[in-house]
């Protein structure tokens, strides 16, 4: 049946279409997070149906980019190590995630961090988070 709708060709949006609004956002450096429309909260990772109220219909919000450390591991490589980290978004929700540009031996637990987008594939950005500086601060 054709329904005038190309197929996708994004790898990452065939295997999951509802994250194309993520994907198209983290392309224009904006992190975006589904809000369900029942409760009000949002979630993370993006589900069909809401974990906390079992709603299915909602909208994607600009996030405000900031975050708190939660947890993280360093991952010592033979490369070069780099820091595993699950971070508190301010709007609630916790997502796993890499801290750059700093010291490994810098991150701490209850650090303020900022999302800063960065290449992963060809024509693919994802969000990162670096610590805060005052430069970095908003307002």
């Amino acid at each position: 049946m054709n329904t005038g709708q190309t197929e996708p060709t994004d790898a990452f949006v065939a295997a999951y279409p509802e994250l194309r609004p993520f994907w198209d956002a983290a392309a224009e450096r904006r992190l975006v997070l589904k809000f369900c429309d029942a409760c009000g909260r949002t979630h993370w990772y993006p589900r069909l149906v809401c974990p906390h109220c079992h709603g299915d219909a909602f909208h994607w919000k600009d996030a405000s980019g900031r975050a708190t450390v939660y947890s993280f591991s360093v991952i010592r490589t033979v490369e070069e190590p780099f820091v595993l980290a699950y971070v508190q978004l301010e709007e609630g929700p916790i997502m796993m995630t890499n801290i750059v540009d700093c010291g490994v031996e810098e991150v701490h637990i209850g650090q303020s961090v900022q999302v800063q987008f960065q290449p992963v594939a060809p024509d693919r950005w994802a969000p990162f988070f670096a610590p805060m500086t005052d430069r970095a601060a908003p307002g």
